[in-house]
């Protein structure tokens, strides 16, 4: 008994996945690589992170156990016999119901995607089959099920279930019809009330929504009370943006904790429960002394905010499956720059602004834009810059367009340099050039808009 070439086979159900193992056997009998997850990742193996292993052993042929659904992934194996395996896809969505079967023997794998109803019927006396799963049981809990005599699944048993030993419980599971299908994992937006949360909810209308009265992600109380393993997606919009005020004593503390503990602590929780963790991050974390900042940039903070963001995003990084949106200059619903230069506008007042700092504003429903995209289209994990495209331009050329846009002169805005508006107070150090290179999300098909044509929108909507 010897097969030399490890091969995977898709299904018509989606995710689930059969593998042929190279199974080398003589007289004394056989051995396998049962789990080998460099060669089965390569192969299309989600990287799923097996918690547990769990043996389930038939005394005798005709053993059936039911259809059964767990919000789990799972990798099943036989060890010694073999068994008829069937699938039906229990998730919502397009596939529900979907049906696949297959004998398994020491030669097979199958790997079942969280919310498959599966089932064995055991086609030899002392069937032993293993599977690994990535979330630990938890006794009491209820999951969806199906008849084995379901008319839709069409199963065809080979050992006829008037026949087959099956539990009570199992005889009276529902039938397809009346059951309800499992829900997708979640999607937790944290810091749902500052300006990018706001706009994330727009796009993401069926999350779950909390901010720092909800859950603290800095408190390890309620960090370990929250129910981590129910979501999929985990939108971190939560961060200190007091810049000046991190240069104090009192405000080192709560920019580092926000802007580099909290970060650190959801990049284990992502890591422990699996969920794609998104972080915004900023141009702070760069000196500005390139005129274009690409994603490969050594970091390179002047002050502590710029250094809390940074750490933030190294501690994100190590998450498996993360997403890291660099961003600068953000403007959405509530206090920001445009909305304090339409506000002076209206008011009759001339401002000096700075015109010696150079970017792009980044609209908060363009960041959220981008989130969504992200993760639709499975973009590669890893660091992404975004803002608005279109010219660079100083602090001060916006200030003159929004004046514009709100029935003044640009005159009537003074350029200043960054040393006099600094005099006199105590600031945090601006990078001079903020602007970020685009092409790395361009490339997975996200087109950036002009940031001046936002900006129209954007005045004009008041």
């Amino acid at each position: 008994m010897t097969t030399t070439e490890l091969t995977v086979k898709t299904t018509p159900i989606p995710g689930l996945l059969v593998f042929r193992l190279p199974v080398h056997g003589d007289a004394r009998g056989w051995f396998k690589e049962n789990w080998q997850r460099a060669k089965m990742t390569a192969l299309g193996l989600p990287d799923f992170g097996p918690v547990q292993n769990n043996v389930s052993y038939n005394a005798t042929r005709g053993a059936t156990r039911g259809i059964h659904t767990e919000p789990w992934d799972k990798y099943v194996t036989v060890a010694t016999g073999s068994v008829f395996a069937a699938w039906v896809d229990m998730r919502e969505g397009d596939s529900f119901g979907a049906t696949f079967w297959i004998e398994v023997d020491e030669s097979v794998a199958v790997f079942v995607p969280r919310g498959v109803g599966n089932s064995y019927q055991a086609l030899a006396d002392g069937t032993t089959y293993t599977y690994l799963v990535n979330d630990h049981y938890q006794a009491g809990k209820v999951y969806p099920a199906l008849n084995l005599a379901d008319e839709t699944a069409g199963i065809p048993w080979p050992i006829p279930l008037a026949e087959a030993e099956i539990s009570e419980k199992d005889q009276h599971n529902p039938r397809l019809a009346d059951v309800e299908p499992m829900a997708p994992r979640r999607t937790l937006i944290v810091g749902a009330k500052g300006q990018l949360g706001r706009a994330l909810q727009a796009d993401f209308p069926d999350a779950d929504l909390v901010d720092l009265d909800e859950l603290d992600v800095t408190d390890p109380a309620a960090v370990a009370a929250w129910p981590w393993n129910e979501y999929g997606v985990v939108l971190n919009a939560a961060a200190y943006t007091a810049v000046d005020a991190a240069e104090t004593p009192d405000g080192r503390i709560v920019c580092w904790s926000a802007n580099a503990t909290a970060p650190a602590t959801l990049a284990g929780l992502a890591a422990e429960h699996r969920f794609t963790l998104v972080h915004v991050s900023s141009d702070y974390v760069f000196d500005g002394a390139q005129s274009l900042h690409t994603e490969e940039e050594p970091y390179s903070p002047l002050g502590v905010y710029g250094q809390a963001k940074a750490a933030g995003d190294i501690a994100v990084g190590l998450a498996p499956r993360h997403y890291v949106l660099r961003t600068s200059w953000v403007i959405g619903d509530g206090k920001n720059f445009v909305r304090t230069m339409q506000t002076l506008a209206g008011n009759g007042f001339s401002p000096t602004v700075v015109a010696d700092q150079f970017g792009r504003l980044t609209f908060t429903s363009e960041l959220s834009r981008a989130v969504r995209h992200l993760l639709d289209s499975e973009a590669p994990y890893g660091t992404y810059n975004v803002s608005g495209s279109g010219d660079v331009l100083s602090w001060a050329d916006y200030a003159k367009r929004v004046f514009e846009l709100s029935g003044r002169s640009a005159d009537d805005v003074t350029p200043i340099t960054t040393a006099e508006y600094a005099a006199g107070k105590t600031l945090s150090p601006r990078p001079e050039n903020s602007a970020l290179a685009l092409a790395k999300i361009e490339a997975t098909g996200f087109v950036p808009r002009d940031s001046l044509e936002q900006l129209e929108e954007y005045v004009s909507a008041d």
